[in-house]
């Protein structure tokens, strides 16, 4: 049976592409959002979980967010992963409610958001190229067991590689139409 999935492929790279519009909505340009927290991970009970996994994320007022922690014990660890997220954003610890002020869009800030919109894409861009090493590696497995021949295995090749280019121009579009909705140009 042959190894190689192009239908996986694609999957496995629109995934990719769907994540980083996920994260790339995260990053809100001056309001507050819920979504502005989802990639903040916790360190708690021993492993990462998602915040939302651990507290209840609202938003009371236009440029405030409120992230009430189910367990006190939680408290630290949730406002630590909050800290250390890379999102500028500083919680005001009130018992086992975060308060998180969204800070005006100073033109550093948006270099900043900017920046981890970059981020954000060159993971996606990684993930891409390991499904497409994935397939070049199953395609090579097929021809080694007989299943293809060498000629249908470079024809693969090629589709994989028109797949794998077409997924980081889109990856790059949305990236760089992301850092220009947040510098304002």
């Amino acid at each position: 049976m042959a190894a190689y999935d192009k239908a996986d492929l694609e999957r496995r790279m629109a995934g990719a592409v769907e994540s980083l519009k996920h994260d790339l909505n995260g990053l809100r340009t001056g309001r507050a959002s819920t979504a502005l927290l989802d990639p903040v991970t916790v360190e708690v009970y021993g492993s990462h979980m998602p915040l939302v996994q651990v507290a209840t994320v609202s938003v009371p007022e236009p440029r405030m967010l409120s992230v009430q922690v189910w367990d006190k014990s939680n408290v630290g660890p949730v406002e630590k992963a909050i800290r250390s997220a890379g999102l500028g954003l500083n919680p005001i610890n009130d018992g086992t409610t975060l308060r998180l002020p969204i800070p005006d869009l100073t033109e550093e800030r948006r270099k900043e958001l900017a920046k981890l919109a970059g981020k954000y894409a060159e993971a996606s861009r990684i993930a891409v190229r390991n499904v497409r090493r994935d397939g070049m590696d199953s395609l090579k497995t097929d021809e080694k067991k007989g299943v293809i021949a060498e000629d249908e295995r470079k024809r693969h090749e090629t589709e994989v590689q028109k797949l794998t280019d077409a997924t980081i121009a889109e990856l790059d579009a949305a990236a760089a139409a992301k850092e220009k909705e947040i510098l304002g140009k």
